[in-house]
């Protein structure tokens, strides 16, 4: 039984007690008095009655005349009167009348007066003793309606008393579940502080939750803070702070053979002259060249959501655009050229400083081919000596529509006639078993077409708002998947960041998992980047969708691992740590320290860590040596196939 339950069965078994306690020392007080005072009474007129009739030289026939007319007025239950010698002269007798109180009462509170005696004399001589008993009716008729009196007195006396005491209860349970919401915030992995209630002793122990709470935190960030250091040193170059070219090559790599890919741009930025400004200025001026060119780069790149800025060598930079077609790619180096040049302008006057070379490249295409065409492409660039951008042969699927109209209507009927599918990749734990399957949607643009990944409608889909209707569209597959199949482990959807922002999107989310079963066995997860930018609307969705069990999650977590102290609070049951730092892990001691720590302190809040993205048999062992509890990837899908 809970501690507030506990409280009202105390306070209402004590309002009982007391109410029954007054109520009883209350009737047994009325009924002392009336058996007082009806002895009295009975005494009273005993005497007068035996005074009335000595004053007139009483005989038997009057004696009985008397007695007759004062009996018949009703009020008395027993008059007689007996001889010097103990016989009865008279006497009446009541017979049984209604009392004016239930029997039950009258069994319970009996009253028993003493009856009045009197002697009868006449002259000196002693006539005759009278005994008179008055009729309890009148008491019995008095006392109950003093019973009711008071037991309504009572009553409304412990409504007043329960009213005051369930105020006093509110007051306590407020605080007391707030610190209770704290205990079971931590429990379920978010580390909450609460106002302190003014009860002292619920004070002391929501100022003890809050110091371990803030302590824990404290140490989360820190060593988050500690492993953010070590991402930086193992992927990132040490003058700029952009991303190093080890770290660059996996993003582009994942980036051109990822499931969902839609292709990506690449546009390799020179910094032109840099000797010059080497021998002329000195190496101190030539670092600040450098941090500004760089620093350039990344505001473009922050323009655009998961591109990535990175320096390559000495005066070599780049930008990767994933999604980024080949006619917006036109814009953004456009403007990189002018940001790049503003930049650096100043140090090299009359001269050349900025070179660009980019392209956009369909999925599927191998590193070292895209690298060498956009070479080419910053080769003839270099050749012109001056600044200037130049792009290599450009990929365009003619097959693909081309107008925001034309998308709306292919992605709308899509949805209406059905041509909408998931398919299926294993994540495995390392041991082989099945975690779930990851589930991304795929749709058909025509009856008899092809089934095209997400990449190629999603960002489109973005931009038309349009995300939340596909994201319950797979949600709803999902949930028929795992009615159909009740062993599967579970099955996991990714949403869209743009979907979650809006609260009607998730409330649809809500009520379509309140309406099916399964929901345990749910996977939902949205991109770190995305809940990062729409931070609040994630934190909603973790607090709505809570009670329904199903498992929350952050796929490509680690690119912006500094900011993992703020997810400390949502709950999340599990991280798919981005590919960029798991493919060729067993040859990267930093990024295995990294990981290790990342693993270490997710697993300290409960959190499952799964790798994306594994690419051999090697990378699977490092990642057993490091503390992950999963991946996916093309080994896990090889070994599953097999």
């Amino acid at each position: 039984m809970s501690m507030y339950r506990q409280l009202w069965l105390a306070i209402i078994v004590s309002t009982l007690l007391a109410l029954c306690g007054s109520m009883l020392a209350s009737m047994l007080s009325a009924r002392s008095y009336l058996q007082s005072q009806l002895s009295i009474k009975n005494a009273d007129n005993a005497t007068a009655l035996a005074l009335s009739l000595s004053q007139s030289n009483p005989d038997p026939v009057m004696v009985e005349l008397v007695v007759s007319s004062m009996f018949d007025r009703g009020h008395y239950e027993r008059i007689s009167v007996t001889d010097p010698a103990g016989a009865v002269m008279v006497t009446r007798v009541a017979t049984e009348v209604d009392l004016n109180a239930p029997r039950w009462f009258v069994r319970a509170l009996p009253i028993h007066a003493d009856p009045g005696l009197a002697q009868i004399s006449n002259g000196w001589k002693q006539f005759g003793t009278v005994t008179l008993v008055s009729h309890s009716r009148f008491a019995y008729a008095a006392l109950w309606k003093s019973a009711q009196q008071v037991a309504l007195a009572l009553i409304l006396a412990g409504l007043v008393g329960g009213y005051l005491g369930s105020l006093v209860l509110r007051r306590l349970r407020k605080p007391l579940d707030a610190v209770i919401g704290q205990a079971n915030a931590i429990t379920n992995r978010r580390f909450v502080t609460i106002e302190e209630p003014e009860v002292p002793e619920l004070k002391q122990l929501a100022s003890a939750m809050n110091a371990t709470v803030k302590r824990l935190k404290s140490m989360f960030e820190e060593e988050a803070a500690r492993l953010d250091k070590v991402r930086q040193d193992a992927n990132c170059d040490p003058l700029t702070g952009l991303a190093n070219r080890s770290y660059f090559l996996a993003r582009l790599r994942e980036a051109s053979i990822a499931q969902d890919s839609a292709g990506e741009s690449v546009i390799i930025a020179r910094l032109a002259n840099l000797a010059v400004v080497n021998q002329t200025l000195g190496r101190a001026a030539t670092d600040e060249l450098l941090c500004r060119f760089g620093s350039a780069l990344e505001e473009v790149a922050a323009l655009h959501p998961e591109a990535l800025a990175a320096r390559l060598n000495g005066a070599d930079f780049a930008l990767l655009l994933p999604g980024t077609s080949r006619f917006e790619l036109t814009k953004v180096a456009k403007n990189l050229l002018s940001a790049l040049t503003s930049a650096t302008g100043a140090f090299v006057p009359d001269k050349a400083t900025t070179w660009l070379g980019g392209g956009y490249f369909p999925p599927g295409m191998e590193v070292d081919n895209i690298l060498a065409q956009v070479d080419t492409a910053l080769a003839a660039a270099e050749l012109e000596a001056r600044d200037g951008l130049h792009f290599c042969g450009g990929y365009d699927n003619e097959a693909l529509p081309k107008s925001a109209k034309d998308w709306a209507t292919i992605i709308q009927r899509a949805l209406s006639e059905k041509w909408v599918r998931l398919v299926s990749f294993p994540v495995m734990t390392l041991e082989g078993g099945l975690i779930h399957r990851e589930c991304p949607l795929r749709l058909m643009f025509d009856a008899h077409g092809e089934w095209h990944p997400a990449g190629y409608f999603l960002p489109v889909a973005e931009r038309l708002k349009l995300t939340p209707q596909l994201d319950l569209a797979a949600v709803e597959l999902g949930l028929t998947e795992l009615e159909n199949k009740p062993n599967l482990t579970g099955l996991a959807i990714n949403l869209s960041a743009s979907s979650i922002q809006l609260p009607e999107f998730r409330a649809k989310l809500r009520k379509a998992l309140l309406s099916r079963p399964g929901t345990s066995r749910l996977w939902l997860e949205v991109s770190e980047a995305g809940a990062l930018v729409h931070f609040e609307a994630f934190r909603a969705l973790c607090l709505e969708l809570r009670d329904l069990k199903c498992q929350i999650g952050l796929e490509h977590f680690g690119r912006q691992f500094s900011e993992f102290g703020r997810f400390h609070d949502l709950g999340l049951d599990y991280l798919k740590v981005d590919a960029s730092f798991i493919r060729g892990i067993h040859a990267n001691a930093g990024n295995q320290a990294f990981l290790r720590g990342l693993s270490a302190i997710a697993h300290s809040i409960g959190l499952t860590v799964i790798a994306e993205g594994a690419a051999s048999a090697d990378d699977l062992r490092a990642l057993s040596a490091v503390g992950f509890d999963g991946a996916t990837g093309p080994v896990v899908t090889d070994v599953a196939l097999a």
